[in-house]
């Protein structure tokens, strides 16, 4: 019997691998009824029903970073929701070469499905492969691998979305001032997140006619976000408008701008930290909005991972497979709605 879902499961997700690219087949059937009132393999019912053990592997980040530790705790607490998930959980780290190790493991474990954020997309696409190859289905988060067929599916958080609503956020407050300074702090400028982030911000900007004056990048980190803003602030005597990408780095950068003693602009977070969300409640300082990037990302591979062992899809969509591809969006969070995120978000 096992053997038999192996091998099914096998056919499934080579199919998948190569249709990767280009959408989904449509195959399953419902209970056959015309007047069908049991649960399907895509209804909410079906979905919340426990099913066969599902045997994940998951693999994340070495947690150094509220957003990186956020990713982790997520997707155990939403592993422990359902009595029929085994969740096999790799150390997290930040050495590729021990990840490959790990996926190599889960492997030869014969895992029903591995859950994987890579420390380095291209780095993890051989073994990713390979696990595919073995009948095993990838969920990939976060950072994408390198190939198509290394994952049935890729779970990602919107970075070129982040830049845009950021860009169009600041827009909207500068109300049409052309001659406004509109300043940013990157995160690593080496990483293609920290370029779809500045892309997307660049694109929002023009939109209005606004153009990015003073940029900076620093590394992610609170000590990389005071040294990058000390350096900007220095460098710019007036601003109008301020984006930093990670709200893990802003504490940093708040401190910064607390020492120069500046206040004439307004600044726009990014990742959606608590830390950043109670400023935004409290209202008195410089801090007005930050743009969510969701660390529930792995969360939801490892609810995707499960359907896909179960044979099961999303109950909010018609299509009865799990699809090849989600992107989360990219709100901006403001003391409008504040509220709503700070209960979900993460401690930077």
């Amino acid at each position: 019997m096992q053997a038999a879902r192996r091998t099914g499961r096998r056919q499934l997700v080579t199919t998948a691998a190569f249709i990767a690219a280009g959408g989904l087949v449509l195959t399953g059937c419902s209970s056959g009824e015309e007047t069908n009132t049991e649960p399907t393999n895509n209804s909410s019912e079906g979905n919340q029903a426990e099913g066969d053990t599902a045997v994940i592997g998951f693999s994340g980040p070495a947690a150094d970073h509220g957003w990186l530790g956020a990713i982790n705790s997520a997707a155990l607490a939403e592993a422990e929701k359902y009595p029929d998930i085994d969740l096999r959980v790799a150390e997290g780290t930040n050495d590729a070469n021990l990840q490959i190790s790990q996926v190599e493991q889960f492997i030869n474990d014969q895992v029903d499905a591995i859950v994987l954020l890579p420390t380095d997309g291209a780095a993890l696409t051989d073994v990713a492969t390979r696990a595919m190859e073995a009948g095993i289905p990838v969920i990939n988060v976060d950072r994408e691998f390198s190939s198509p067929f290394a994952a049935r599916t890729t779970v990602l958080g919107d970075n070129y979305g982040m830049g845009v609503s950021a860009g169009t956020y600041i827009c909207e407050q500068l109300g049409g001032q052309s001659d406004a300074v509109v300043a940013e702090i990157a995160g690593i400028d080496s990483l293609p997140l920290t370029q779809d982030r500045s892309r997307g911000f660049e694109d929002a900007l023009s939109g209005c006619g606004l153009e990015v004056n003073n940029r900076v990048s620093a590394d992610f980190t609170v000590q990389g976000g005071e040294i990058a803003a000390s350096q900007l602030l220095s460098a710019a005597p007036e601003i109008d408008a301020l984006w930093n990408h990670d709200d893990d780095q802003g504490i940093g950068v708040l401190a910064a701008i607390d020492a120069a003693g500046r206040d004439e602009f307004f600044m726009v977070g990014g990742a959606g930290s608590a830390n950043a969300m109670r400023e935004i409640q409290e209202g008195d300082g410089v801090m007005k909005a930050t743009i969510i990037y969701p660390h529930t990302q792995a969360a939801d591979g490892i609810r995707l991972a499960r359907l896909l062992v179960q044979d099961k899809a999303m109950s909010d969509l018609v299509e009865i497979e799990v699809p090849n591809r989600v992107v989360l969006n990219a709100p901006v969070v403001t003391s409008e709605n504040v509220e709503t995120y700070l209960p979900v978000a993460f401690e930077s």
